[in-house]
């Protein structure tokens, strides 16, 4: 419990929330290359909550206002955080660079029927002027939701018989096949050739630990 407590990035102190505070020092630097007159400037953070925000001091900032699209609507306490019911594959209730910028940490992975990848991909590069779309490395060792070795890489059967027998990462273990399914089914990971491809016009940033690529972010924002 205390090893999957240190990974899982609802505590504050884990592993993975010191790679997104590091991972957010570099979207600042990117974000002051946003120069307007335009303020607040708005963000959407496709899959987003509060409590990112919050702990990146970003709540009740008066040039920032962040939009917060998910599949359920859910309550917002600051001022410049709104939440709206949305969904990621299909933004056309917002014009084209309706955002000076979309955001998305950890999400894109989760849109595993086909062709979904490339839906919100699609969509994030034409609602927003710049964007900024982190998912882990396909190709890292430990699989960032189970937290288990090699986990994306062995066969369905094998991943669906894991999530039903055992407490794995940030999941107790399901018993019911129907839904471990469904959960195995749902998360697909990305390489960073797939993510280049879903984003020509982007460049990446890529995180390391120990060695290794940990994870993939495509983003566009001006020089």
């Amino acid at each position: 419990m205390a090893s999957s407590t240190y990974l899982n990035p609802v505590y504050k102190n884990s592993v993975n929330q010191r790679f997104r505070e590091k991972r957010f020092k570099f979207f600042l630097e990117l974000l002051n290359r946003v120069k307007t007159t335009d303020r607040p400037i708005r963000i959407l953070d496709i899959g987003g909550l509060e409590i990112y925000w919050e702990r990146m001091n970003y709540l009740g900032t008066h040039d920032i206002h962040i939009t917060l699209l998910n599949l359920e609507q859910k309550e917002t306490k600051s001022p410049n955080v709104r939440s709206v019911k949305g969904n990621a594959t299909d933004l056309s209730e917002y014009k084209d660079h309706e955002f000076d910028i979309v955001f998305s940490n950890s999400v894109i992975e989760h849109l595993y029927e086909k062709g979904n990848h490339r839906k919100m991909a699609k969509e994030a590069a034409r609602v927003g002027k710049y964007y900024y779309i982190q998912t882990p490395n396909y190709y890292f060792p430990i699989e960032p939701h189970w937290l288990f070795p090699a986990f994306q890489w062995l066969p369905f059967s094998t991943r669906v018989w894991l999530t039903r027998k055992f407490d794995l990462g940030h999941y107790k273990k399901i018993p019911n096949r129907a839904a471990a399914e469904h959960l195995v089914s749902e998360i697909n990971l990305i390489t960073e050739a797939e993510m280049k491809e879903m984003f020509p016009d982007g460049k990446v940033y890529r995180e390391y630990f120990m060695g290794m690529k940990k994870s993939i972010t495509m983003y566009r924002f001006p020089e």
